[in-house]
């Protein structure tokens, strides 16, 4: 074939994609802007969806349903293994760890950790006509009205504490705040006090001041509890206001997004007397199997209010399953909540923040898809900003990547994201790239073994570990030794992620802060490794 031969044949692919990516535009411009449900699972572990490990004893139908009318993601991650972070990072499309809040998580008193004036995934949908509806766990802070205005830190465990407290009065800088025109929910974990429903900014009923309570299954912290606010039937309250959400505003002219963030499977696990010993494994195995049915009433409800076919579903969790789960009792019946994956729950290992994906659009996406695309939680921001057709500023989701190329079946000469960053409980990093994982620490970052704290065992571990996840995915070999030009690489990466203060093509952005261990992790000279 001749020179000129060839570059015909290129041309005539370039304008083949051209139109392609223009049909795609026309179509979606030619049809009423989607509704959004995105439901957010609180440490439900990516082996704990049966389309994910068939060979799991928990059987999810409901929520394998998403991807078997859409597409399923086999290398989907949270931005952080543990859950503020990482619903910090899907509301604002940015790394939680460019936020004030460097490691660990907020309580259910602290104050609020997204100012007003950073634009959210709400406030976007909302400017461009999207009703705007919170229901769930927030767990990002907002601040409470207090009796002595002397108070300015708004945290703690212990019960007294919360004597500052004043229920009576509105709640400042909550969801409404950032772009939902609703919201109910409870303010921390639902082990996190006090128990009290918020919405729209007011306590439904204010608290008894010392409730002690305890749980049939599980347990949760000392703290005010309002009448209103029962443990055990919190996760089916949601999800049955998720659904007369749905039901008030499916036949509306606008459209609606709709963030259901449950607080399960989480601590206090707590399936109802109906589920309990259902799964025939744990407690844990029936609250799953009473969220996968919630989940078949909400899709239900879609369907019934004649919206399915335009509505987006989103189903994903915060971070892996946690060790509350008893995972080695889950084990030991053949139930692999994390799947082949190392570590769990608050780790830098995959366990930790690989996460299931679902999705369905019937207007938008084939049924029956899988993609091993890598993507991250954060990218939701950009997906939904393209599809509203809003043009994201060097300020808005410095971390989010547009993932409709992917969703559309489109063809991909190169991957969405360059590279995935990741955060453990602890504070620390990891960037993967391709197949590449560079760990920034020489532990697990988090809740299993070797432990930070377990110092015996980590002085003597190298500095930084380096995975081949392709032919490792459980990362047991660390590579750190025979790959020094990979690690020079990811973690040049990285250092360029933090300083630039995105991750996305764009004007560099500053970071809230910049800490000493950002230092010691993200900047190691090659001798210290």
């Amino acid at each position: 074939m001749s020179q000129r031969d060839n570059i015909k044949k290129a041309i005539l692919y370039i304008i083949f994609l051209l139109f392609i990516g223009t049909s795609c535009q026309v179509a979606r411009d030619s049809q009423p802007l989607p509704n959004i449900i995105v439901v957010l699972a609180d440490d439900l572990g990516y082996g704990d969806i049966s389309s994910y490990y068939e060979s799991n004893k928990i059987k999810t139908p409901n929520i394998d349903r998403i991807g078997i009318e859409g597409m399923r993601f086999t290398d989907a991650h949270s931005p952080s293994s543990v859950c503020t972070p990482t619903r910090y990072g899907l509301i604002t499309g940015r790394y939680s760890w460019r936020s004030k809040l460097k490691s660990g998580v907020l309580t259910g008193k602290s104050k609020a950790l997204i100012p007003s004036s950073r634009s959210t995934i709400a406030s976007i949908l909302k400017d461009k006509g999207y009703q705007t509806g919170f229901v769930g766990k927030w767990h990002l802070g907002w601040d409470w009205a207090q009796i002595n205005p002397v108070d300015t830190t708004g945290e703690g465990w212990d019960e007294k504490d919360f004597s500052n407290i004043d229920f009576t009065k509105p709640v400042q800088n909550t969801p409404n705040d950032l772009g939902f025109n609703y919201s109910y929910g409870h303010s921390g974990s639902l082990d996190m006090a006090p128990y009290v429903y918020v919405e729209n900014g007011r306590a439904t009923e204010v608290p008894d001041s010392t409730t002690v309570n305890t749980g049939k299954y599980s347990w949760w912290r000392k703290g005010p509890t309002s009448s209103d606010f029962i443990h055990d039937e919190v996760t089916p309250h949601f999800f049955n206001k998720s659904i007369s959400y749905i039901k008030d505003h499916a036949q509306k002219e606008d459209p609606f997004f709709l963030y259901l963030a449950l607080p399960s499977p989480h601590t206090p696990i707590l399936p109802t007397e109906e589920w309990a010993g259902k799964s025939g494994l744990n407690p844990y195995g029936d609250f799953m199997l009473l969220i996968d049915d919630y989940m078949g009433k909400l899709l239900e409800a879609i369907e019934e209010q004649g919206i399915d076919d335009n509505t987006i579903v989103i189903f994903s969790s915060d971070n892996g399953c946690s060790p509350a789960a008893k995972i080695d009792e889950l084990v030991a019946e053949g139930h692999y909540p994390n799947s082949i994956y190392r570590g769990h729950k608050a780790d830098i290992f995959e366990g930790g923040h690989r996460v299931p994906f679902l999705i369905k659009w019937p207007n938008g996406i084939k049924n029956n898809s899988v993609s091993d695309e890598t993507i991250c939680l954060t990218d939701l921001m950009a997906t939904f900003s393209d599809i509203v057709s809003h043009e994201l500023q060097d300020n808005e989701g410095e971390d989010s990547f547009n993932i409709l190329p992917i969703l559309e079946s489109r063809s991909l000469t190169a991957p969405i994201r360059e590279a995935t960053v990741h955060h453990s409980i602890n504070g620390s990093f990891a960037i993967r790239k391709d197949k590449w994982k560079l760990i920034m620490c020489p532990g697990s970052g988090g809740w299993s073994y070797p432990k930070p704290n377990e110092k015996s065992i980590i002085d003597t571990l190298p500095k930084v570990q380096l995975y081949d996840l392709a032919s490792d995915p459980k990362e047991s070999l660390n590579l750190v030794s025979s790959h020094p030009e990979k690690v020079k690489e990811l973690r040049s990466l990285l250092s360029k992620y933090i300083t630039e203060g995105r991750s996305t093509p764009g004007v560099s952005q500053s970071n809230d802060a910049i800490d000493r261990e950002w230092k010691q992790v993200a900047f190691l000279s090659d001798t210290e490794e």
